[in-house]
């Protein structure tokens, strides 16, 4: 994490940033490369944390259009940038169930470009092997999220790509239910990340 601080800078945009926010980004770009020896991510040199939600505009301030983006891996002019909504960097951390994780799903889609394309098939973590069983077990997964036939979240069945970081929030929010519901699944998530989360429920003091 302090590596990765060191060579990132993290931005408040009309907000103070606090230490609690630098620590959460920087958790959520190690927690999928846990199991990588120095990794070094090379498509990001800044994150860009907003107050709210944004529009595809990278607006947050305009009541002209829907502001629904929670995070964005940036290209063109905003290439190497990544843009997050503070408040769903840190829901992502307070709701232990959900099954989501805007920062982790950002991250992951970095991963995702590490071949040069985010297409839902990283070369860096999914060896040649593996690919076309990696396919095929998608397009099942993401016909039953289609299907209303699946516990995962509906934004996976949008494409491959968005597939690949549900699924990866899913993994490392709630491994214990994704081994149970999506065993095959879970193994192969297993294989890529090169790790076993365990999940813990955390309980709060009364």
């Amino acid at each position: 994490m302090m590596h990765f601080l060191k060579e990132v800078i993290i931005m408040g945009v009309q907000l103070d940033l606090e230490e609690l926010d630098e620590v959460l980004v920087a958790a959520s770009a190690i927690i999928s490369v846990f199991g990588f020896d120095e990794w070094e991510y090379s498509h990001i040199d800044e994150v860009l944390l907003y107050p709210t939600t944004f529009n595809h505009s990278f607006q947050f301030d305009d009541q002209s259009e829907d502001k629904q983006v929670l995070g964005m891996v940036g290209n063109g002019f905003m290439n190497g940038k990544m843009i997050l909504s503070r408040n769903a960097l840190r829901n992502g951390f307070q709701n232990h169930t959900d099954k989501n994780n805007t920062a982790i799903h950002e991250f992951v889609h970095l991963l995702d470009k590490e071949d040069g394309e985010i297409d839902g098939i990283p070369q860096v973590l999914i060896n040649h092997q593996y690919t076309i069983p990696w396919l095929d077990l998608m397009h099942i997964k993401m016909e039953e999220i289609n299907n209303d036939k699946s516990d995962m979240r509906n934004y996976g069945g949008t494409s491959k790509t968005e597939f690949f970081a549900v699924a990866s929030e899913y993994f490392f929010e709630r491994p214990d239910q994704l081994k149970r519901k999506h065993p095959k699944l879970f193994v192969m998530m297993e294989k890529s990340f090169k790790q076993s989360p365990k999940y813990k429920a955390v309980r709060k003091r009364k």
